[in-house]
């Protein structure tokens, strides 16, 4: 089964009948449906990590009992609405073209898909358009991300199937910021208050076009901030770009003016000689962190004075730094081999399990399709069963 949104303006009936195929499909065993189910419907997600499915396999699935309501929630949860009642009432909002809600959502897929022309000129014709913000109710936290036209330019936070970088992403932000967007206004996304700024340097989909430096610079031409605002989790661009492994991100914003002040960010900025002045001074906390950041983007040098300083390479790394994960495990994500051979070389043992998919840091190369990492892995875990070996297994 191919899921495809259905239009914008798509009646009641498109979504019910979008729904119907769903569910007729998991019917047949299709292997499409039987995964959309399981990331889709809250029955097989997690309540401790309500975006994460529990590990049930394709028969688990299969032999749930599920009806045209679970089809239809699971179809809302597809758009991400909070619930089928919620994307009914946005289908009615949309009926009338010229309400403000059909002319906000009509800017937004104009924005995605890059259509300037047509952006440009709703913005002329209603000029408050640039203001506006999402009515939506999701299944996010908090429910309405009251996000702007700006925000969705940082394909981040807002809906999933709208998270889309066009070619000509620059000319979009742009023609928004000329008309007035406010460049450091926030949306209530991640438990928080984000700027369009910090969603930006932690969206892989702007990384991936290969525009994600180029809006940082069109940001702060336009007057975005490069130091901390917002709250919540996301606040400091630079470190916000650094734990999501946004490195490029995070020496543009430095060079657009940022500030290196916490040690952490040094670390994570691959500035050996910062790091290696400031260690002394620098918390418990502040040292934590410095190791996971700088293990997950490959900064082998500064790794190897936290080390040489005591850090421990098989704790947990700390909140808001992939804390389910060890600097191994993220090392791993990383790609980084040599940074991989230091931690396994200064002890860091191969039997521990990240808490969200419980996978070794082998699991994960093997996972992640990292050849290289994982015969290293496969080779160091098959000498230390032997009692020989690189580096202690404790």
């Amino acid at each position: 089964m191919d899921w495809t949104p259905v239009p914008l303006r798509s009646p009641l009936e498109a979504y019910v009948a979008q729904a119907a195929r769903l569910l007729e499909a998991w019917r047949t065993g299709d292997a499409g449906a039987l995964r959309f189910f399981k990331e889709r419907h809250p029955r097989f997600l997690r309540e401790d990590v309500p975006w994460l499915p529990r590990p049930l396999s394709e028969s688990d699935i299969a032999a749930a009992d599920l009806n045209d309501d679970d089809a239809r929630l699971a179809t809302a949860r597809g758009y991400d609405f909070a619930d089928w009642e919620h994307l009914a009432v946005f289908v009615d909002s949309m009926r009338d073209t010229e309400a403000p809600v059909a002319r906000f959502e009509r800017a937004v897929d104009w924005v995605i898909d890059g259509d300037v022309e047509a952006l440009r000129a709703a913005l002329v014709d209603d000029p408050a358009l640039v203001h506006v913000r999402s009515t939506r109710v999701t299944h996010f936290d908090p429910p309405r991300h009251n996000a702007t036209l700006l925000h969705y330019v940082a394909a981040n936070g807002v809906e999933g199937y709208r998270q889309r970088t066009p070619a000509n992403a620059i000319d979009v932000a742009r023609v928004l910021l000329d008309a007035g967007a406010v460049p450091d206004s926030v949306a209530q996304l991640y438990g928080g208050d984000c700027t369009t700024m910090a969603l930006l340097v932690s969206s892989s989909v702007p990384a991936r076009a290969g525009v994600q430096v180029a809006l940082v610079d069109v940001l702060v031409d336009y007057g975005a901030s490069v130091e901390p605002s917002g709250s919540g989790a996301w606040t400091s661009p630079v470190l916000t770009a650094l734990t999501f492994g946004y490195i490029d991100a995070a020496r543009a914003l430095v060079r657009r003016g940022a500030r290196v002040e916490a040690f952490s960010t040094a670390a994570g900025l691959g500035l050996l000689d910062e790091v290696t002045r400031r260690l002394p001074a620098a918390n418990a906390e502040d040292r934590h962190r410095a190791l996971a950041l700088a293990a997950q983007l490959g900064h082998v040098d500064v790794v190897r004075v936290l080390l040489d300083a005591g850090e421990d390479p098989d704790r947990y790394n700390p909140p808001q730094a992939h804390s389910h994960s060890t600097p191994l495990h993220q090392a791993v994500a990383g790609g980084h081999l040599d940074m991989v051979r230091l931690l396994v070389e200064r002890g860091a043992r191969l039997d521990v399990h990240d808490s969200l998919f419980e996978g070794t840091p082998l699991g994960w190369a093997e996972y992640l399709d990292k050849r290289a990492i994982a015969e290293y892995l496969g080779e160091v875990s098959r000498l230390r069963s032997q009692g020989s070996g690189i580096g202690p297994e404790t």
